[in-house]
């Protein structure tokens, strides 16, 4: 693949498919736009997403994952972090990472009347598994890149 030139991350598509998840988690993350800068630019080994989550969305199901790390960088909007030890509402310019390997399930609730828009960094380790301290759901990224996503008991959806 040959470089692409600069564009303006607003003239990127939105993925098409608004989530992985299968139902019912699927609808849970209504509201929430994603635009793959990463992979726009044929990016391998980290995806960097521009995302925008309306007013009551949520940017995934509690997770943390085995493997990967992830980075939020808040652009506008407040947004409410999620993790094991509570809430905290998030202000532009402010940041947070989550390391592979540590059981602290997060995400992120616009609880605003704003939209809220946020960078999300993350590598592309393999052999990386995603856990929801919430939900009966587990995912294991396949030999083929792609999520799987099953019970808690390894029963498939």
């Amino acid at each position: 693949m040959t470089r692409k030139s600069p564009v303006a991350a607003s003239g990127i598509p939105p993925r098409t498919k608004p989530s992985n998840y299968p139902e019912p988690f699927a609808s849970r993350v209504a509201g929430r736009r994603k635009q793959a800068l990463g992979d726009f630019f044929g990016l391998q080994n980290f995806g960097v997403n521009l995302t925008t989550l309306k007013p009551g969305a949520m940017s995934a199901l509690r997770h943390w994952h085995s493997v990967q790390d992830e980075f939020v960088y808040v652009l506008s909007g407040h947004p409410t972090l999620v993790t094991d030890t509570g809430a905290t509402t998030l202000d532009p310019g402010m940041c947070v990472g989550f390391k592979g390997g540590i059981p602290d399930g997060h995400h992120l609730v616009n609880r605003s009347t704003e939209d809220v828009v946020y960078l999300e960094i993350g590598d592309r380790l393999p052999g990386d598994s995603g856990s929801y301290p919430d939900d009966d759901l587990q995912a294991v990224m396949g030999a083929d890149g792609k999520w799987q996503f099953r019970h808690k008991d390894g029963s498939p959806y």
